[in-house]
């Protein structure tokens, strides 16, 4: 892990204690993600459907990831249950809204950490992390203090507070966020969260400001915000909007480009999105790309 903001180990470990307080004050009314729903997660559940202790699903070497972030020995992820989003397509929806997993002890996740590296994974490569964030911290704490330095990648929906990044800052190495819509209406309708544009839009800034551009060293991803979009059918003006925006951020903000949407969960009842992603559909994301002259991965 870089943590520049950090050059000693002490003042590191001192400084991840700190945020660890901080994140837990936060869940006795949680408002880590864009819901704010306030839950006292010591006591009760949010609507993401953590509780206080996290819950995982399962955790692996993924050579599945965008090229920087797999490498030739796997990303070291973790797939969290649960989510602050309620996508009607979510192909992962048994982990994220079924909540399909095991709640294990900070410890444990510490563990899972450790495993990871140890197997020669590139990454600690956290999916739909949001909702857990001061567990994280906490189990960051005791990993790196047993020897944990491998980057830290932090793979979320994009519906993440100010308040919840800013407990990351110095800490995590590579953001990896979604940025799902350009379209507040769509967002409501497929998502079920409301202001999803500008609280997504807030967020990706404040990734950027604290990690920059995508920086590869050797075809691997060492820190910096990779963004991704997955095209929806039907809807290339909103894939247009994300993309321009993007471009606001940074020209040279890198993109990922995903087309492998096809219709599942309860996109059936959305008759314009129960439909796979056409070739024609996806070209014409490309070339919106490339006319604003983005860079990053796109998909054969």
């Amino acid at each position: 892990m870089s943590h520049q903001l950090y050059p000693g180990y002490l003042n590191l470990k001192e400084e991840i204690h700190k945020r660890v307080e901080e994140g837990y004050n936060i869940l006795r009314r949680c408002t880590l993600c864009g819901r704010q729903c306030k839950k006292n997660r010591f006591i009760e559940r949010g609507i993401c459907g953590g509780e206080l202790l996290p819950m995982v699903s399962s955790y692996n070497l993924h050579f599945g990831e965008e090229p920087p972030i797999s490498g030739s020995r796997g990303s070291g992820t973790v797939f969290f249950t649960g989510c602050s989003l309620s996508c009607v397509f979510c192909q992962n929806y048994p982990i994220s809204q079924q909540r399909i997993g095991n709640e294990i002890s900070i410890e444990k996740l510490a563990e899972y950490m450790l495993s990871l590296q140890y197997e020669g994974a590139h990454n600690i490569n956290l999916v739909t992390p949001t909702h857990y964030v001061p567990q994280i911290l906490a189990s960051l704490e005791l990993a790196i203090e047993k020897g944990l330095s491998i980057p830290i990648v932090y793979n979320t929906g994009g519906y993440d507070s100010p308040e919840t990044l800013s407990l990351l800052r110095g800490i995590v190495d590579i953001y990896l966020p979604d940025a799902k819509y350009s379209d507040d209406q769509l967002a409501f309708r497929y998502s079920g969260v409301k202001r999803y544009v500008d609280i997504n839009r807030e967020a990706i800034c404040e990734m950027h400001s604290q990690v920059g551009e995508l920086l590869v060293d050797e075809g691997i991803a060492v820190e910096g915000i990779l963004v991704r979009h997955l095209v929806l059918p039907s809807h290339i003006e909103n894939t247009r909007g994300v993309l321009q925006f993007l471009k606001t951020v940074s020209p040279d903000t890198k993109i990922s480009l995903m087309g492998q949407y096809f219709p599942c969960n309860r996109a059936k009842d959305y008759p314009e999105i129960n439909q796979k992603l056409s070739t024609t559909e996806y070209r014409e994301a490309v070339s919106i790309m490339h006319s604003l002259s983005l860079e990053g991965y796109i998909q054969g």
